[in-house]
């Protein structure tokens, strides 16, 4: 019998996750990382935290994965973001953000001995796939892990997280993260 390879998955919330683990999970021993300086304010990212766990506690299918919880750390972001502030959503500010995530699961993926890491926001319509999985990659590199390049909205991924966020009462915020304005 071949074990599964162990992933570690950057969520960047509760419905994103959803479907991505609900495909993941049968393939993958997964374990999923909340990782997410950006989130402004801390109340907001602890909400966000607590919706994670209230799907991983939920959803049948998930019971075997493991939650990785990482200090609210804001300043982390403010830091590569602070020279970034007049840019645009889905720009240079946008991509610092992503870069600092996949970097940050990449360590922890290399350091716990996963076979691959992955982020949720790929799921998003709003995030450009090529910009974040040239991201992933390069951390992979970068870390000496493998980096599972996937579009997670394809194959209406996104109309899932809709679908499960709605059958688990999972609460869905209107913006990603900061709230750095264009």
């Amino acid at each position: 019998m071949n074990e599964k390879q162990r992933i570690l998955l950057h969520c960047c919330c509760a419905p994103c996750a959803s479907s991505v683990l609900e495909r993941l999970a049968p393939q993958y021993d997964v374990s999923v990382v909340f990782y997410n300086p950006n989130i402004e304010p801390q109340e907001e990212y602890n909400k966000r935290k607590k919706e994670l766990k209230k799907l991983l506690l939920n959803m049948p299918i998930l019971s075997d994965v493991k939650l990785i919880e990482n200090e609210y750390d804001n300043a982390a972001f403010n830091h590569v973001a602070l020279s970034l502030r007049e840019e645009p959503e889905d720009g240079e500010r946008c991509y610092a953000c992503f870069e600092l995530r996949l970097a940050e699961t990449a360590q922890l993926a290399k350091a716990g001995k996963y076979d691959i890491f992955a982020t949720t926001l790929s799921v998003s319509p709003h995030k450009d796939i090529r910009v974040l999985n040239e991201i992933g990659n390069e951390q992979a590199e970068k870390y000496g892990v493998e980096y599972l390049s996937a579009d997670f909205k394809k194959q209406d991924g996104y109309k899932r997280t809709i679908e499960l966020s709605k059958k688990y009462g999972l609460y869905r915020q209107n913006y990603c993260g900061c709230l750095n304005k264009e």
